[in-house]
């Protein structure tokens, strides 16, 4: 182990509990299910964008994006920046819309939204069940994506990584809810970003400039430098596809619809776009550019996922390298917080709230906060598990699971949203075709035209959702 590495890591895993305490005693004062859930909607524009930024780049972003561009080159930095408009459209599409209802409905989880609208138990139910299972594989991946993170770069054993790692985030999301969830994000989203901002510009040093990096990558593979990567593997359907998994399918993402009821006001939401979408922006092209650049400074790397933390200890001196780790670090805790506080509303308030009437047993918010605290941290237990054996590229598996939310929940939450006769049984159609259409697809490995599974299972999911909207009319 390197001690220089771990002292930087040990004084931010600190700062992180120093917020999340914080969060805990401010959530003793309020009303605690609220507080504990969306933060009392009390979020501004800065930590809206920081809150949105955060939570939609993880360890994908920082460790498998990356990763995949050390291996398919220049062309997958140009994929990457699909996703610049993701913030904006996320709020620009669900934003306003979405905290007006959330307020008249007094909502705190997407259930609660989709309930008020569709009036359908069984949609609530299915939705729960499908947040639950998608969001087990999300999460792992980040968990994965941490481990790793401490064994390339601080030489923590992966297994020992993996607890350190997990408890930290685990414990800190527990017992500091959102507020603590929002407020780590804002601090780690601005690690992320001065750290991407230097990690590249220590790259292109070390490597003797751009010209002289470009140079190498030539030598080393000429089609690391083209628009389609080697084998040409970067395509039209590729990109397509990618374009629709991770920019526009993003509306669809539950964890991202929450935060879209905890801002204050439309001066914050329109800060939070503008913010959002610079952060977002920035940060996708230096930490990819920084991947693919990587294999110039490090050629001969087995698994792709270690381009990221190699580097950092590769061209910083050691304690930097234990200051500027914190950035992807900080990349995969504010993804897995949001996740797993999405997780433990799904189960507390759209279960086992409606499997067991107040009129029978009188729980109040307390006492949910509390079983909160406890779900949270067994779920974090199960995710530890979970990643025990892990794959040589998550970006993959964290493609699969954005996917299966996606076809789930794009087209009842944007419909639900902006067409007044949507119903219920056109939801459950299209919630139900999604899931299963994409499960098939992917398992089976079929692609039609060449498209990701994603691409056909959204135009499944919208015919399914106009159909059975219609059966329901002539009913």
């Amino acid at each position: 182990m390197n001690i220089n590495i771990i002292i930087p890591l040990i004084l931010y895993l600190i700062l992180v509990f120093a917020l999340s305490f914080y969060a805990y005693f401010k959530r003793r004062s309020a009303d605690q299910l609220t507080e504990y859930f969306i933060g009392n909607r009390t979020m501004g524009g800065f930590l809206l964008a920081m809150t949105m930024a955060a939570t939609y780049i993880g360890a994908s972003s920082f460790i498998g994006g990356p990763g995949a561009a050390y291996k398919y080159g220049l062309g997958w930095v140009l994929l990457a920046m699909i996703q610049v408009p993701t913030v904006m459209l996320s709020l620009g599409v669900l934003g306003k819309k979405f905290a007006i209802l959330a307020r008249k409905y007094n909502a705190i989880t997407l259930s609660d939204m989709l309930y008020a609208h569709y009036k359908s138990r069984c949609v609530v139910w299915f939705a729960s069940i499908a947040i639950i299972v998608a969001s087990i594989g999300a999460m792992t991946v980040q968990f994965v994506g941490g481990a790793r993170l401490l064994e390339t770069a601080a030489g923590i054993p992966y297994f020992k990584g993996l607890l350190i790692f997990g408890i930290s985030t685990v414990f800190y999301t527990a017992f500091g809810g959102f507020r603590a969830s929002i407020l780590n994000d804002a601090f780690q989203g601005m690690v992320m970003l001065v750290g991407a901002i230097l990690l590249l510009g220590a790259i292109i040093y070390t490597g003797g400039g751009l010209h002289q990096i470009v140079s190498t990558l030539n030598h080393i593979d000429p089609a690391l430098l083209t628009p389609t990567g080697p084998d040409n593997f970067l395509d039209f359907s590729f990109m397509t596809s990618f374009w629709v998994l991770v920019c526009f399918g993003v509306i669809g993402l539950p964890y991202t619809a929450v935060r879209c009821m905890a801002y204050k006001d439309s001066k914050a939401l329109h800060q939070g776009i503008i913010i959002g979408t610079i952060i977002v922006s920035v940060i996708m092209l230096m930490m990819h550019l920084a991947g693919a650049l990587g294999p110039a400074i490090l050629p001969n790397l087995t698994i792709p996922d270690q381009i990221v933390p190699q580097l950092i200890i590769h061209v910083l001196p050691p304690f930097a390298a234990g200051i500027f780790i914190a950035a992807p670090l900080a990349a995969v805790m504010s993804t897995i917080n949001a996740q797993l506080l999405q997780v433990s509303s799904v189960i507390i308030k759209d279960l086992l709230l409606s499997v067991i009437p107040k009129t029978e047993i009188e729980i109040d918010d307390q006492d949910l906060t509390h079983l909160s605290v406890v779900i949270t941290t067994t779920l974090g237990i199960l995710l530890l598990i979970t990643a025990w054996n892990p794959p040589n590229m998550i970006v993959w598996l964290n493609l699969l699971a954005l996917g299966g939310l996606e076809a789930v929940f794009l087209w009842p939450l944007v419909l639900g949203l902006y067409w007044e006769k949507a119903n219920a049984t056109g939801a459950l159609a299209s919630m139900i075709s999604g899931a299963v259409s994409y499960i098939t697809l992917s398992s089976l490995d079929i692609k039609i035209l060449g498209f990701h599974a994603i691409v056909p299972t959204l135009l499944i999911g919208l015919i399914a959702f106009v159909i059975g909207n219609s059966l329901n009319k002539q009913s």
